[in-house]
């Protein structure tokens, strides 16, 4: 057996609460393993494990091992073979993440009904809960020049965001890779959970959210062209309860045709820049998705007029670029880019639809020197998941390409409903406390948020 680390992080779904303990053991095999317990085992948790290969040689399987009270289950996972007898749960690689080179991770998720935290864990056989501590301490990452601050609120760690390279960094020169949600098209919700300051305030306590995106309906009817009054003030709703909560908030014109509006956007863009463009919380996406339509010849002119009225008034708060084919040709865009500075690009993907080709979009488009962002993603059909259907090995994917190019992103949509990408299911309370509600990919969304 190849020697395996194994870092697990298993998080209660509601309040986090309790100190850390860490277990560390050297097993005869020489394997070396790391369990972390980070909350009380309150009911209803999930956890996410990564494995990683700490050898110089490649390793072709892993198999991790453990047991639960007979009163607890595991009711959903990800990205493993899951096997049960009586309360012992086996999970084994797939074809996908079986073999793993010298330094390389994969990570699997589940879901567990209950209480009482798993025992008698083992890597490919070797225990890693229990045994003495290693006679020699595991390398450790150096920290970094200026150490992230662990305390207060999303904006007061991170301050005035600005893009450096093709990535993001906060107020200290640090990047930053943020992750949150997207809210439901505002015109179309249930009811306003995105409006709430109750759960915008519990979201970023229990799942770690530091950016809420307010989607806001321009086009259909009960939206922003047809009822601006009110649609203006479910957006102004959600900026100054981001500002009290001290988290980032995205003023998205989701819209598909914008460019056929391209004077109302401006108006709206400006007049918001104007009174909201002081504040570091606000991030600007002027374009949701727009159709399959010229780059060059339309979305960026409609880009350009949209940028020069909010840096007219706001000099430095990021803008996030909608690109063509419902924002997935960010290499098109690459190819012309916008003049400015602070500009990002969106990148939107539905795992079930969308894989490695659409990634490649996205590499090329970083070469060539773009700063992309995920305003939009789920796992699931690019319908939103009529269907039902989750595509959780293939969003993992995405997953970890996002964190390793720093691409920030909010997952689509806070709201109720059976498509797999609605977050809540039927019941949910409007003020947060959804412990119990999660609902579709919401369980995978809010593990990575984690």
């Amino acid at each position: 057996m190849r020697t395996l680390r194994l870092v697990t992080t298993l998080a209660v779904a509601g309040l986090l609460a309790g100190g850390v303990a860490v277990v560390a053991a050297t097993p005869a095999s020489a394997a070396t393993a790391v369990f972390s317990v980070t909350n009380n085992w309150g009911n209803g948790y999930q956890g996410q494990v990564t494995v990683t290969n700490d050898t110089s040689a490649p390793i072709t399987s892993w198999r991790v091992e453990f047991d639960l009270p007979s009163s607890s289950t595991v009711s959903q996972s990800w990205n493993a073979q899951q096997t049960t007898s009586g309360s012992h749960y086996t999970f084994a690689n797939v074809s996908w993440n079986g073999t793993l080179a010298a330094g390389a991770s994969t990570s699997f998720g589940f879901l567990v009904n209950g209480t009482g935290t798993p025992v008698n864990c083992t890597v490919n056989g070797a225990s890693c809960a229990g045994g003495p501590p290693p006679t020699t301490p595991p390398p450790t990452t150096p920290p970094p020049t200026t150490p992230p601050p662990t305390t207060g609120t999303p904006v007061e760690r991170h301050g005035q965001l600005r893009v450096c390279g093709t990535t993001m960094c906060d107020k200290s020169g640090a990047r930053v890779q943020l992750r949150g949600i997207s809210s439901m098209w505002l015109n179309w919700e249930t009811a306003p959970y995105a409006e709430n300051l109750s759960a915008l305030t519990w979201m970023r306590d229990n799942w770690n959210l530091q950016v809420i995106r307010a989607a806001m309906g321009v086009e259909p009817a009960g939206a922003y062209l047809s009822d601006p009054a009110k649609a203006r003030a479910q957006v102004e709703t959600i900026i100054n309860n981001a500002v009290t909560a001290g988290v980032y908030v995205i003023v998205d014109w989701h819209a598909h045709e914008a460019q056929n509006n391209q004077s109302q956007a401006v108006a709206f863009f400006g007049d918001l820049a104007r009174r909201y463009g002081h504040l570091p919380n606000v991030i600007w996406e002027p374009y949701n998705e727009p159709l399959q339509v010229s780059w060059t010849n339309v979305i960026k002119p409609y880009h350009q007029a949209v940028v020069s009225a909010i840096r007219a008034v706001d000099p430095d708060n990021i803008v996030v670029l909608g690109t063509p084919t419902w924002s997935q040709d960010v290499d098109v865009a690459s190819a012309s880019p916008v003049t400015g500075t602070n500009l990002m690009y969106t990148l939107h993907f539905y795992s079930c639809t969308h894989g490695a080709s659409l990634r490649a979009k996205g590499d090329a488009a970083i070469r060539a020197g773009l700063a992309l962002f995920v305003t939009e993603w789920g796992a699931s059909n690019a319908d939103g998941g009529l269907d039902g259907r989750a595509c959780l090995p293939e969003a993992q994917s995405w997953i970890d390409w996002m964190k390793a190019n720093g691409i920030s992103w909010t997952a689509w949509k806070l709201d109720v409903g059976t498509d797999t990408t609605n977050l809540l299911s039927p019941g949910a309370p409007v003020t947060g406390g959804w412990t119990n509600y999660l609902h579709g990919h919401a369980p995978f969304v809010v593990a990575n948020m984690r």
